[in-house]
């Protein structure tokens, strides 16, 4: 299959209306060609196109910074000469210097197919400082690697954030393409816009189900971004960055697993299970043993459990992250009442309310996970509205 900096590259004709108009690329380290060139080194050798500057969103554009909240520079890259400006360092929007070095804006951006995972969110501020200062934004779209599945509660009023970016639910189903047309409608944004379109992707199919395994390499999107399967459960294992759990980070498989030095896994897995069965469906669980290199737990043996979203305990229908991860975190309420589970830190810049909350885009998952009489089908019931409803909103935005 051919991505969308792929069919810009081998296709005249697509590149014709860039002819003459100054170039800007959004891009970070799964930038990549077919051929595994960088999109930046690619567009810079393109004899008919002029490259005139970059940008790089949360972790840069070299992909280098591990952990939230730390900021990338400007500088100029090397090979092409061109300035990059950082859009996770001084300014989480472009300023209006920036937006005068270019013309059209090519976004070239693996996403991950969740809310939370800020490239979304910069989509957005760019798309309208596009319409505020008349110029043209055009997405070369990649695969969501999770696929077509939506869940999780939609993001409420008021609960906007850079991990927020309007109401959708956290697994919102939608490649960075289309995601861009629903905010260019929804918003009402005057601006230019276009998707060149990938040519082969199946969402629906397996082994991948919206990743095209065997096609094309697998490329850390951002450093804790390690495969797949960590794709696959991202909408959920996110949430363990709200509270006091390690989501993994410092080991090899961040973001697939969650635990701490003082949890019993084996009782929160078989509490998991008492507790909602049917929401363990399509994935495996496993306990685990983990010593994080760095961040939560640093250097203290965890005891924690793996979600294994591959292999012959997957089911991509079944599998429904962001629930497995709401059973984990209600199991552990549930056998400790008084377990200190809430984090209560600056996340992603914002202060004030607790980092859960600001992830979920509402107080209501942490409320029913504090709630000793809220059951399962309570907040299916919340889930299941925001559900159809986004699949309803979304349907005409679909092109694959």
């Amino acid at each position: 299959m051919d991505f969308g900096i792929d069919r810009l590259l081998a296709e005249p004709a697509l590149r014709a209306p860039l002819a003459g108009r100054r170039l800007a690329l959004l891009a970070h380290p799964a930038s990549v060609t077919a051929e595994l060139a960088h999109s930046l080194d690619a567009l810079a050798a393109c004899p008919d196109l002029a490259l005139a500057a970059a940008f790089g969103p949360q972790h840069g554009l070299r992909g280098d910074k591990q952990d939230n909240m730390v900021e990338s520079p400007d500088f100029t890259d090397p090979a092409s000469g061109v300035p990059v400006f950082s859009l996770y360092g001084a300014v989480r929007r472009p300023s209006p210097a920036m937006m005068d070095t270019f013309d059209v804006l090519l976004i070239d951006l693996q996403d991950l197919g969740c809310r939370i995972y800020t490239f979304v969110t910069t989509l957005r501020y760019v798309l309208e400082a596009a319409a505020a200062h008349g110029k043209a934004v055009w997405v070369l779209d990649r695969p969501n690697p999770a696929g077509r599945p939506v869940e999780g509660l939609r993001l409420r009023e008021g609960w906007q954030s850079f991990v927020g970016a309007g109401p959708m639910p956290m697994r919102h189903g939608l490649t960075l393409g289309e995601l861009g047309a629903w905010f260019a409608q929804t918003l009402k944004l005057d601006v230019e816009y276009r998707v060149v379109e990938m040519q082969g992707w199946r969402p629906d199919a397996a082994p991948g189900y919206g990743w095209p395994v065997g096609e094309r390499v697998w490329i850390n999107p951002s450093p804790n971004a390690p495969n797949l399967a960590m794709a696959r459960s991202y909408a959920g294992t996110v949430m363990v960055e709200g509270t006091t759990l390690s989501e993994g980070r410092g080991t090899t498989r961040p973001l697939e697993m969650f635990g701490a030095p003082d949890i019993d896994a084996r009782k929160v897995m078989a509490e998991m299970a008492a507790l909602a069965p049917q929401w363990l469906a399509g994935c495996r669980l496993r306990e685990v043993w983990f010593e994080p290199t760095f961040h939560k737990h640093m250097g203290k043996l965890c005891n924690g459990v793996m979600i294994h979203a591959e292999g012959p305990g997957y089911d991509h229908a079944a599998f429904k992250p962001w629930r497995v991860q709401a059973a984990a975190l209600k199991a552990i309420r549930r056998l400790a009442p008084d377990y200190p589970l809430w984090r209560d830190f600056a996340y992603e810049y914002e202060t004030g309310r607790l980092a859960i909350d600001v992830i979920n885009g509402s107080p209501l998952l942490r409320q029913w996970v504090d709630d000793a009489n809220a059951t399962p089908g309570d907040l299916d019931a919340l889930a299941a509205a925001d559900e159809k409803a986004w699949a309803e909103e979304r349907r005409p935005y679909l092109r694959y």
